[in-house]
């Protein structure tokens, strides 16, 4: 496709951008929707988690790839079914992110979709996020201008950074 977008995110490491340039995203603190899922974690991330976390509490295996766990909640922040993110808090936070300012990349990447074609890392916005995300077209904060903080370095050393993989 000729009219691609390709965005230089980190020196030597571009990617190529599939949604609308124009496109704004902002976290909204009464949605939790992307905590509902269990996350997947990269080799390097489950080392990292295992720092700030009981690595057999937190976690599971599911097709030979280590995921955050899902869990039952006593809490309104889960999905329909009850469950959520080990690491979502009653007040809608992540115990990760407010109490060790970390979290993983499936995190930050959200609500963008992000996968290697042709050598190329590609992104977009996951259909989920179209479809359940309130913070979709919120404020003035351009996606395409702040790309470095969806998406961590690392992603282009990993042979498959599919973050579309679910628990």
């Amino acid at each position: 496709m000729s009219d691609e977008v390709r965005v230089e995110v980190h020196p030597g490491r571009e990617t190529v951008v599939e949604f609308d340039p124009d496109l704004t995203f902002e976290c909204v603190d009464s949605c939790t929707w992307c905590c509902h899922h269990g996350v997947l974690m990269y080799d390097r991330e489950y080392f990292e988690l295992g720092k700030r976390a009981n690595l057999n509490e937190a976690t599971t295996q599911f097709r030979g790839q280590d995921f955050i766990k899902r869990e039952e909640k006593d809490h309104d922040n889960c999905a329909e079914d009850g469950q959520a993110c080990h690491f979502l808090q009653e007040d809608g936070l992540c115990e990760l992110h407010a109490e060790h300012d970390w979290k993983p990349a499936r995190c930050s990447v959200y609500p963008l979709s992000v996968r290697r074609e042709d050598g190329e890392i590609r992104v977009d916005i996951r259909k989920s996020a179209g479809e359940h995300c309130e913070g979709m077209n919120v404020g003035d904060r351009k996606v395409i201008d702040n790309l470095d903080a969806f998406l961590p370095e690392y992603l282009w050393e990993l042979e498959n950074p599919d973050s579309e993989r679910e628990l």
